[in-house]
């Protein structure tokens, strides 16, 4: 069985990047893994201005908009990194929040899919031919957390 995801009111809807589970990384709160990670598409550009936008946006939402605003100049190996920094994010998250680490580690071995009918990067697309790299990360800190020898040191 396949477990798909896409909005957070949905079965699994703790796997989007929407979900309203804030993370720290480098001593800063985020509120949710895309509010970070759009606000890393800026980090040592000219328009680095943004990050604080992106911080304090109300919404993921509004995070994503402000993030995918192609007026702005993205960092120059941004291609070269999104996928580790999500990978990061996504981790801190499954690793901060016991209770939807537990939903994450219930799904066993299942194939994990995000079901994007537009995005065929982090999803699978309307027609399931995507790359699915959120589904691969979220499988992935799957197999890592399960291989910690101890979670006592993280706390929700």
């Amino acid at each position: 069985m396949t477990i798909y995801f896409y909005k957070i009111w949905q079965p699994y809807g703790c796997f989007s990047n929407f979900s309203p589970h804030g993370i720290i990384m480098q001593d800063i709160y985020w509120s949710t893994v895309e509010h970070y990670y759009q606000a890393q598409k800026f980090v040592g550009t000219s328009d680095a201005m943004s990050i604080p936008l992106i911080h304090s946006a109300q919404t993921p939402e509004l995070a994503a908009a402000l993030g995918r605003d192609t007026t702005r100049q993205v960092r120059l190996d941004w291609e070269d990194v999104k996928i580790q920094v999500m990978r990061e994010a996504v981790l801190k998250k499954f690793l901060t929040h016991i209770d939807i680490r537990e939903i994450l580690l219930t799904t066993g071995d299942k194939l994990i899919v995000e079901n994007s009918p537009t995005d065929y990067f982090w999803g699978c697309g309307i027609n399931k031919t995507g790359h699915n790299h959120l589904g691969k990360i979220l499988m992935s800190v799957r197999e890592e957390i399960r291989n910690l020898p101890s979670l006592s040191v993280v706390s929700d």
